[in-house]
């Protein structure tokens, strides 16, 4: 099987830290393709970035979509993700949505801890859109700034597993989840020094496009992921234009 890994930012530090996560979750035979955003922000941390990012992953996808069994988006808010799931016919895994289905699956409730305050409200509001409100134990976001992002793990590790302890012991979490794609890998270094089981995005969301593919699910001809009809576009780019319409590239 061959799954797409989409990073709709601009760091390919951030895009190696998730490949290197992703190739030790694989499943021998699995083969792996990364892209990194080629315009947008490095980081994306509010929902204005979120809507630049959804619409460069949806570019992404049109562009590389028929050469894969499964896509992921990379980003742990989900950009673009419902968008991806109505355009085009494979399985489309979000990254956030598959660690917290997964972490639904180890424990009653689970805790969010991640690196920017700025990155609380768009999180939150990912949470909803997956109707994982009652199943959230709490967000917890660190205050301050740091060095770079794509060493902010490195940087923050004590911090953040302080988090994640006062997540369990404070909001009775049964599971935590180190989010943001730059947290991508922090899960296996620091799971021995957190008291419930600790989710890897990255990890999560391979092992559910793994899942998916070999489900061997229809695309839908009905309800609210079925392919829109199609409609005539004004200054996308072709691929994009072309799923849209209904046209061959």
């Amino acid at each position: 099987m061959r799954i797409l890994v989409l990073n709709p930012n601009t760091s390919e530090d951030i895009t190696a830290r998730l490949m290197s996560v992703a190739e030790q979750a694989a499943a021998p035979g699995t083969e792996l393709h990364a892209l990194t955003a080629s315009r947008g922000v490095p980081y994306i941390a509010t929902r204005a970035e979120a809507q630049i990012g959804g619409a460069i992953a949806l570019e992404m996808l049109a562009e590389h979509h028929a050469d894969y069994d499964a896509a992921i988006i990379a980003a742990f808010g989900d950009p673009g993700l419902m968008g991806a799931r109505e355009l085009f016919d494979l399985p489309v895994v979000g990254m956030a949505e598959a660690a917290m289905l997964s972490a639904c699956m180890l424990g009653r409730r689970f805790a969010i801890v991640t690196f920017a305050r700025a990155l609380g409200p768009w999180y939150e509001e990912c949470v909803d859109m997956h109707g994982l409100r009652g199943r959230l134990a709490g967000i917890r976001m660190l205050n301050g700034a740091f060095t770079s992002v794509s060493d902010v793990q490195e940087e923050k590790e004590a911090l953040l597993i302080e988090l994640a302890n006062r997540a369990v012991e404070e909001d009775e979490a049964d599971a935590v989840i180190l989010a943001g794609a730059p947290l991508a890998g922090l899960a296996a270094r620091v799971r021995d020094r957190i008291p419930v089981p600790v989710v890897d995005q990255m990890a999560a969301a391979i092992k559910q496009a793994e899942a998916l593919v070999a489900l061997q699910p229809r695309k839908a001809t009905a309800g609210t992921f079925r392919r829109p009809d199609a409609k005539s576009t004004i200054g996308l780019p072709n691929a994009l234009a072309a799923r849209i319409e209904h046209r061959r590239t």
